[in-house]
């Protein structure tokens, strides 16, 4: 074993039921190094983290911390071994404060003393380059600043071998920048840091090693410096695959939805869209970018009538060419939109609270919809079982059967269901929310290849991503959020990705019409 091996995992195996998520997985775990964990959607990645963060128990195999084997029944086992585990939905109270936040349940003799601890919360700040504020509310938190009550919390209970699961997923080029310069200067520091990320050029900026799991198996381990991302990528698959991204110059694109004067409240009384005034084109893909909570979700609720509008706002649509006039969408339900003959189809950020039906199967979901008869990327709409079959195979979902319950599915092929079942209905309006969140490098990019396909055939296509190096590849135009506001709308093709960055986080008045 290695000098610097932090943590040796040998033989590890772990199951549940007849789906065996590890098999016989031996890896290390140095420290001064960041270590980036890939692998496709079920491969095992996070099963294999929480083993190491005490949430799942191995069912063979042993782990061994500096040499010795040991024993990891809860976090709290973790953390007695310096292991602490950041995962991608934070685990935080609103209402209190960053140090109440990160001293929560941890027991201090002679009492809780919040004045010290946030003097070393200070410390730990300062010594690796946190920007954290002890006394701040986290309802009052941006979502970076989330992230590092986060690892700060870690890092407080003394924790220097830390898991970052999908660290970068809703944060700006800027706030991402700032995260690695901290991650850089905690291995610098000799803590041992591993990231499960699907972004392959942060993996190749950040990590010093890259381990790859493919169904449940360890296939080895490359030294960034003599690896690149489509060698990676056939890593993890197991054969050949394009990471090309096809952008064809949109033909003949033309007006499909008006947007005019869109104000949204919340049901508190919120403001969440101000005033949002922008052209939708058949034929091109629009990107929305913004940070997190910035109106994306309220936007495509609004345009799909799940929202209430404010007097004054106005959604036209514009039907093909000889197929009907104008058509005013506010004030209609989602039915009624239906019913008026728009063809509307909407992947929403809730996959199993909005897009699908939990306890019923692929069949189940697809006979929730009504298809026009067309040919098109899935072409058998007789039967919603044999659509549901054309979705399987097609986006090579895995599932028991088209009448296992979709909600027993992992969030990857939940949503490669939802997606599938949508661009059947063959739509003039395609509208998704993080398509490809949770999806893995392949099936990523079969998304991307149908939004193309969708729009060559003249569907207007509305995109929120939060990878903006996607977004600036697939897109034809990107519109973004701040705050509720069009703080641009800029050319994909001749924009940059810090130009993007800025305008998620700072409202520029003019060019918020494009």
């Amino acid at each position: 074993m290695e000098q610097n091996t932090a943590i040796a995992l040998r033989h590890i195996t772990k199951t549940f039921g007849k789906v065996v998520a590890n098999h016989d997985i031996s890896m290390d775990i140095r420290r001064g190094e960041v270590l980036s964990l890939l692998g496709e959607n079920g491969s095992g990645k996070t099963t294999l983290m929480n083993m190491l963060a005490g949430i799942y128990f191995p069912d063979q195999g042993e782990i061994l911390v500096d040499g010795k084997p040991v024993t990891i029944a809860s976090p709290r086992d973790a953390f007695q071994y310096g292991i602490g585990m950041v995962h991608q939905h934070f685990k935080l109270v609103d209402i209190f404060t960053a140090a109440e936040n990160i001293v929560l349940g941890l027991e201090e003799s002679g009492g809780l003393d919040l004045k010290a601890a946030a003097a070393r919360i200070r410390e730990i700040s300062d010594r690796y380059g946190f920007e954290i504020d002890p006394d701040k509310k986290v309802y009052d938190m941006s979502v970076s600043e989330k992230q590092t009550v986060e690892i700060v919390k870690v890092l407080y209970r003394g924790a220097d071998i830390l898991i970052l699961d999908e660290p970068t997923a809703v944060l700006t080029p800027q706030e991402t920048d700032r995260l690695f310069e901290v991650m850089r200067n905690m291995r610098a520091d000799g803590k041992a840091l591993i990231i499960i990320t699907h972004k392959l050029h942060e993996v190749m900026e950040i990590s010093d090693r890259v381990a790859v799991l493919r169904k449940g198996e360890y296939i080895g381990d490359v030294a960034t410096g003599e690896t690149d991302p489509q060698k990676l990528t056939d890593m993890m698959v197991g054969h050949a695959t394009s990471l090309n991204i096809d952008r064809p110059e949109p033909v003949n694109p033309t007006p499909r939805l008006e947007v005019r004067d869109l104000t949204v409240y919340d049901s508190m009384g919120v403001k969440r869209l101000d005033h949002l005034t922008f052209t939708a084109m058949g034929g091109e893909i629009l990107g929305i970018a913004g940070i997190a909570g910035s109106g994306q979700k309220e936007l495509l609720e609004a345009i799909a009538g799940l929202q209430d509008i404010t007097k004054g706002a106005s959604i036209l649509y514009h039907p093909a060419e000889g197929d009907g006039s104008p058509m005013e969408l506010v004030g209609k339900t989602p039915r009624q939109i239906s019913q008026a003959g728009v063809s509307l189809a909407f992947v929403p950020e809730d996959r199993l609270g909005m897009g699908l039906v939990g306890s019923l199967g692929m069949s189940g979901n697809m006979l929730l919809r009504s298809y026009r008869s067309g040919r098109g990327f899935f072409t058998d709409r007789k039967s919603p079982e044999r659509l549901a079959q054309s979705v399987k195979q097609e986006l090579e979902v895995v599932t028991p059967s088209t009448s296992f319950p979709v909600r027993r599915l992992s969030g990857g092929n939940v949503q490669k269901v939802l997606v599938g079942r949508e661009i059947a209905q063959e739509p003039s309006v395609l509208m998704t929310a993080y398509a490809v969140r949770g999806l893995d490098i392949n099936t990523s990019y079969t998304i991307y290849r149908l939004l193309t396909e969708q729009k060559e055939k003249g569907v207007a296509v509305i995109y929120v991503g939060e990878d903006l190096d996607v977004l600036l590849e697939l897109c034809d135009r990107i519109l973004v959020l701040c705050g509720g506001q069009i703080s641009g709308i800029v050319d994909a093709r001749t924009t940059t990705k810090k130009e993007v960055g800025l305008l998620m986080t700072k409202f520029r008045k003019e060019g918020a019409e494009g």
